[in-house]
């Protein structure tokens, strides 16, 4: 087994702007990949802002590894319509972590990431500690397509440690 150091539970919270695939608008659903794990949304019927509000998790064992965010729009008789990709790093919320922010006041930044070249990042995402939780909310650029950006909340989940796996 990996070296499992938690769980990620990423809320797909909404889509913003989203470019429209079909006639009108666009059928849309997130995939969520690191490394060779994957997770996706339900699609949202024709829709171009859709709200998820969708909980998907993955498991974290190398934290240098980005997670690469896919939006494709659902079609019924062809192949699915890309509708762009964005990445992000966990590797500074990994970090915020590991400095076990337990003792601080509830809503305590512990970190703020900067949009960059590395990054999809809209706006400066802060790393907080809210109610017990180590938190991030993020807006991401979608790249690839004329238009759109996802939101996400990022929440870490500890894994009990145990002699075996």
């Amino acid at each position: 087994m990996e070296n499992l150091l938690g769980l990620l539970r990423i809320t797909v919270i909404r889509g913003i702007n989203l470019a429209k695939r079909d006639a009108r608008s666009s059928d849309p659903y997130v995939i969520l990949r690191m490394g060779k794990k994957k997770v996706k949304t339900r699609v949202v019927q024709k829709n171009v802002n859709p709200e998820w509000n969708e909980e998907l998790t993955l498991t974290i064992s190398d934290p240098n590894i980005p997670i690469k965010l896919q939006v494709y729009d659902k079609d019924t008789f062809t192949l699915d319509d890309k509708m762009g990709d964005a990445e992000f790093s966990v590797k500074p919320f990994v970090e915020a972590i590991r400095k076990r922010p337990e003792s601080v006041p509830c809503g305590t930044i512990i970190a703020t990431i900067k949009p960059n070249r590395e990054n999809c990042l809209v706006e400066e995402s802060s790393i907080i500690w809210e109610n017990g939780q180590v938190v991030q909310h993020m807006f991401l650029r979608l790249r690839n397509v004329e238009s759109g950006e996802i939101e996400l909340k990022l929440n870490w989940i500890d894994v009990p440690a145990s002699g075996h796996v």
